[in-house]
């Protein structure tokens, strides 16, 4: 069945965390108030949230990510057999023409990888008691399962706990099953897996820094497909799965360039997956011309609104992009969203809240004009 968005106008899950919430993050981390304290800050601050969100007039709702600290490790260290050591060093570039040295978490398998307990369930209850507004819907993001593997490659998952490859990838798509399948359970049915990787592997430095760790660019990109697709293998027929590609995003810089075409036509035609988040709000994602690989029954949301800079796009701009993009896709295989989040680790680019609700609004206003 087609699976198909709430609006036409959609966005990647993150925001700017409030100084409510940055500050309560603080005090936990230093101990002074208790976990219970810091969860009755965020809920006040995601009911908030939501009812802004609301009255933008967005129909995907998302609890803004106020809970993680990475839109990734939070996740990801619930699972047994994952850690956490030290970073992949990495020059984040920006417009400012002035990179930022980060080094993002790297997962590590120390033993079997399995679901140990309910990880988004909480959070997505909370969020679904606060969605109201008529055709609204609760939508939850998660890191995509290739984050086990990429960064490290190989050499992060011990041989002795998983002599051949074949079985790590199947108990990480069992354990993403497993939290799929607790929230389908819940009433969860809009669910997007956020995905660096598959957006390094059509940069070419990157593709090389691959190949270096012992992968190979073209099949890795198979096999993270299959992977995705299993891991969404139980969902119900109802869900609309999404998957966002994005090529870094911290403090308004990024780490990858380059178009899709290297992954395209594998990602396009093997994903089983409804809705593809692609970024492209600038020359360094590409072209509209990958595209062409999209099949029937699947939307490609044009991230055509960046999240890293405060000025305003304006619609003559956005609409003469989305018309050049019908080239290539038929208009009602598309849709428009910020092309990242705004706030995918808890600093948050270098926006204001205002510039932050001006972009949504463009967002929504175009999509009603375009799509009616």
């Amino acid at each position: 069945m087609t699976r198909q968005l709430p609006l036409r106008a959609d966005h990647v899950g993150s925001f700017l965390r409030p100084q409510s919430v940055l500050e309560a993050r603080e005090h936990r981390a230093a101990d002074n108030i208790s976990y219970e304290e810091l969860r009755k800050v965020e809920d006040a601050a995601i009911a908030d949230l939501v009812k802004w969100q609301e009255g933008l007039g967005l129909k995907a709702i998302t609890d803004g990510e106020f809970r993680r600290y990475f839109f990734h490790t939070d996740f990801l260290l619930k699972l047994a057999g994952v850690e956490e050591r030290g970073g992949l060093k990495k020059a984040f570039k920006n417009d400012a023409g002035k990179d930022v040295s980060f080094a993002p978490p790297v997962m590590v398998v120390t033993g079997k990888i399995a679901h140990q307990a309910p990880i988004q369930l909480a959070d997505y209850q909370f969020l679904a008691s606060q969605v109201s507004a008529p055709g609204a819907v609760p939508k939850v993001s998660i890191p995509s399962p290739t984050m086990l593997h990429f960064r490290a490659g190989r050499a992060g998952i011990p041989e002795d706990v998983y002599p051949e490859m074949d079985e790590f990838y199947a108990d990480v798509a069992a354990a993403y099953r497993a939290e799929v399948d607790s929230l389908a359970a819940a009433g969860c049915r809009y669910i997007q897996m956020d995905d660096t990787n598959l957006a390094y592997l059509c940069d070419d430095e990157q593709r090389a820094d691959a190949a270096k760790r012992g992968l190979d660019p073209d099949a890795t990109t198979r096999q993270y497909a299959k992977l995705i697709n299993d891991s969404f293998a139980s969902a119900p027929a109802d869900m609309l799965r999404a998957i966002h590609l994005c090529r870094g995003n911290f403090r308004s810089s990024w780490a990858a360039e380059g178009g899709y075409e290297p992954v395209a036509e594998i990602m396009f035609n093997e994903l089983d997956i409804d809705a593809f988040f692609l970024e492209y709000d600038d020359p360094r994602s590409g072209d509209f011309a990958p595209l062409r690989f999209l099949p029937k029954g699947k939307v490609v949301v044009l991230g055509l609104v960046t999240t890293k800079l405060g000025d305003l796009e304006t619609k003559d701009d956005i609409k003469r992009r989305i018309d050049e993009a019908t080239k290539y896709a038929s208009l009602d295989q598309l849709a428009l969203s910020p092309q990242c989040g705004f706030a995918s680790t808890v600093h948050g680019n270098d926006i204001s809240t205002q510039q932050q609700a001006d972009k949504i609004a463009l967002c929504i206003e175009v999509a009603k004009e375009v799509w009616g």
